[in-house]
């Protein structure tokens, strides 16, 4: 299992255990995590799953591939730590990892 730290927009954070293999996304849904939608199934088709990752964990992450980095252009309010959820698979290395949810995806 992976702890991933989910913060939300009022600062309230929710720490939940993920299985290896299963996307932020994935894990954000099974936990009821406000804040990420989801639309598309995790398809890297609809930027629903916007989330800021935390400066500290952003560099261990796998980069954006370039259907991932053109869907960022279309979310809301895109900043430089901004990844989609469903394109972070969860390994042990990302252990602890943080991220910030948006209010709304749209």
């Amino acid at each position: 299992m992976v702890q991933v730290t989910y913060i939300e927009q009022d600062g309230k954070s929710r720490t939940v255990d993920i299985a290896e293999g299963v996307s932020v996304m994935d894990g954000a849904l099974r936990h009821h995590i406000p804040g990420i939608e989801g639309d598309c199934g995790g398809a890297c088709a609809c930027g629903t799953c916007h989330v800021y990752v935390e400066p500290e964990w952003f560099s261990r992450l796998e980069p954006a591939n370039e259907l991932e980095t053109k869907m960022l252009t279309m979310v809301v309010d895109p900043k430089e730590n901004s990844r989609l959820a469903c394109q972070i698979v969860l390994k042990p290395e990302l252990d602890g990892l943080t991220v910030h949810t948006r209010e709304s995806q749209y």
